[in-house]
């Protein structure tokens, strides 16, 4: 077996690389460490947090949607997850960020390349040949084959960590990603949930009006009637039909709600338009909301994923430094090739040549290019940082927010379901003093144009409650553990995936 390999150049190589090779333990530039609650300035409770409900045991906010008891809601919320088209583009950038964390992998390892081909001479006469590869003469007689392979090997010793800096910052970018697709899942329950009780206040309503200009067409006739017998003046016959016309115009408004929210909810399902509509326009009732305990701020840093996208981005741009302060240290790629050929593949190896190269480069000067990469890359890290520290001031703020809205939304039911009991039965009243004579028509008209609108605020205090509720839930960050994992998209590999000419 012949062998081209020059052991005592390889070992006169030794001495140098083995200080290099021990240091391949360390990675220079900084490591990362989480930050602490008092550093972000996370408070022990909640400024709009019930005292009374301190000790409640948190709601499960993973599927939070089924606490309204309602399925329609629940099943809309359920088809969201596997069709909007939000959620597929976040889980296709995430597969995009966790193959790019597998090919920074790749850079740990060495690289092999190999080739071989197969020559067959067919002929009578003997002859003889000289092998480019082997400097020998090969005689052949009649038919001949030549078989030749070759080989090449590459490996960057990652002595100051670049690779390993550069594996630390894809896989905190892969993280980030991931918390981004529940940031988007829980984003897309929301969405769905507030829209869904839109559109379920738009039926009310719409109800309410209707209701409400069938009186007063009743009202209208009846005064048409009194004024031919001269019982009314036609000042109380106009009033009524500027009510009733009121009353009519309001309609072509609530309506558009209606469609507007019932669309909305379409695309988010990943449909057209108007594409889910029979399935919401039986009417029904707005969904009741549950009441909610209060958490701690600690869920919240550790349940919403944009404070984890946030956290581990920070965590990337603090990788990347060190990715860029490698680059004034020198770096140690070794490399080996092989080449052979033989008249049978058995001898390929035995009568082939090889070789190993050890290199170093190292930078001299590079006008100031690293270190100004290096300054750039910790300014990133610092506003990465800021970013962090403000994503999760503001989930505070949006959980206080809410509570305090919730808190409002409950008042606010309380009082105006009052307020629309009181005004029912002042109209019953009015009615019934104005066919005795002792009320005229104007305070007839009020008592009515009153019950309209306290009906009206009644449906939306509730529909707020509901929506107050929601936006709590989203502002604590549920709605994301118990979503199902997207499917791979078209492109991501598969039977199905072809690339066309």
């Amino acid at each position: 077996m012949r062998h081209g390999l020059n052991r005592l150049a390889i070992g006169a190589m030794l001495p140098g690389l083995v200080p290099l090779v021990l240091l391949a333990g360390c990675a220079v530039g900084p490591d990362y460490k989480p930050r602490a609650n008092a550093e972000l300035k996370v408070p022990r409770a909640f400024v709009a947090s019930d005292p009374s409900e301190a000790d409640a045991e948190p709601l499960d906010l993973a599927q939070w949607w089924r606490e309204f008891d309602d399925p329609v809601l629940t099943g809309l919320v359920d088809r969201a997850f596997t069709a909007n088209l939000d959620i597929a583009s976040a889980a296709a950038r995430l597969a995009q960020a966790r193959a790019t964390l597998r090919g920074t992998q790749g850079q740990l390892l060495p690289t092999v390349d190999a080739s071989g081909s197969v020559n067959r001479s067919v002929g009578n006469q003997s002859s003889a040949f000289i092998d480019p590869t082997t400097g020998q003469t090969v005689s052949r007689g009649g038919d001949t084959t030549i078989y030749r392979g070759s080989a090449t090997v590459a490996w960057e010793a990652d002595v100051f960590g670049r690779i390993r800096r550069s594996v630390e910052a894809a896989r905190a970018d892969a993280q980030a990603q991931a918390a981004n697709l529940a940031f988007a899942q829980a984003g897309v329950a929301s969405e769905v949930g507030l829209n869904y009780v839109n559109a379920r206040l738009a039926q009310i309503r719409l109800r309410i009006a209707r209701d409400n200009l069938a009186a007063q067409d009743d009202t209208l006739q009846i005064v048409g009637w009194r004024r031919q017998a001269g019982l009314v003046s036609s000042l109380d016959f106009e009033q009524a039909r500027q009510l009733r016309s009121q009353t009519a115009a309001s309609l072509p408004g609530i309506e558009n709600d209606y469609l507007t929210a019932v669309n909305r909810i379409a695309v988010l399902l990943g449909e057209a338009p108007g594409a889910i509509t029979p399935l919401i326009d039986p009417p029904a009732s707005l969904p009741l909301a549950p009441g909610v305990g209060a958490p701690i701020p600690a869920m919240v840093v550790q349940r919403r994923p944009d404070i984890r996208q946030a956290e581990r981005t920070l965590a990337a741009q603090v990788a990347r430094i060190g990715v860029q302060t490698a680059q004034l240290y020198p770096a140690l790629r070794l490399s080996g090739s092989f080449s052979g050929s033989a008249t049978s593949v058995g001898n390929v190896i035995d009568d082939g040549v090889g070789q190993l190269l050890a290199g170093i480069t190292a930078p001299i000067f590079q006008g100031g290019q690293i270190r100004a990469a290096i300054r750039g890359q910790r300014a990133s890290a610092d506003a990465a940082l800021a970013s962090y520290r403000s994503t999760v001031l503001v989930a505070l703020e949006e959980v206080e927010n809410a509570l305090k809205g919730r808190e409002a939304a409950e008042r606010s039911v309380r009082d105006v379901s009052i307020g629309a009991e009181a005004a029912a039965n002042a109209l019953i009243y009015a009615q019934d003093q104005y066919r005795a004579g002792l009320i005229d028509f104007q305070a007839l008209l009020d008592a009515q144009r009153t019950r309209l609108s306290s009906q009206d605020s009644e449906a939306q205090a509730r529909a707020a409650r509901a929506t107050a509720t929601i936006q709590l839930y989203k502002a604590l960050g549920g709605g994301w553990e118990s979503a199902p994992t997207p499917a791979a998209g078209p492109y991501e590999g598969g039977t199905n995936s072809k690339t066309r000419p």
